[in-house]
């Protein structure tokens, strides 16, 4: 039975390829689709793209999963540094949950260097890019 897993990306991540591309990289949330479509793909498990500016959204979509769910890889976006609300949802599910940051969060502002809903993931990849989504899918596939 293959996985099945949902990626998320919180807020201004549709902004991609347009934001800082020394910081984001050059390339759209379209291409991070893409790519991880592929790997899904070779890896053989199902994957899921849900991407909102809105708090709550991530909120009701992660509330929301049921059972047939092996994980979550996510991007909060903005959310990580503020979000005791994003945490807690995540805390209550019981599969593996990474964050995942294209940009080194500990090497930019000090407002960024702290992560709210590291406590309530499995683990966190930071500052690779979008091979970072990549290690988190393989991860959760378990290869």
């Amino acid at each position: 039975m293959s996985k099945k897993i949902l990626v998320i990306n919180g807020p201004n991540l549709e902004m991609l390829g347009k934001r800082d591309k020394s910081k984001y990289g050059d390339f759209s949330l379209e291409s991070l689709t893409n790519l991880l479509e592929k790997e899904a793909s070779e890896l053989k498990c199902e994957i899921e793209f849900f991407q909102s500016n809105l708090e709550g959204d991530l909120i009701n979509k992660i509330n929301g999963l049921d059972e047939s769910y092996d994980g979550i890889i996510i991007n909060p976006g903005g959310l990580t540094h503020t979000s005791v609300s994003l945490h807690d949802s995540l805390e209550i599910k019981n599969f593996p949950k990474i964050e995942v940051h294209i940009s080194n969060i500990y090497s930019r502002e000090e407002f960024r260097q702290k992560s709210i809903i590291a406590h309530a993931c499995t683990s966190s990849i930071i500052g690779l890019g979008s091979t970072g989504y990549i290690y988190a899918l393989r991860h959760i596939v378990g290869t």
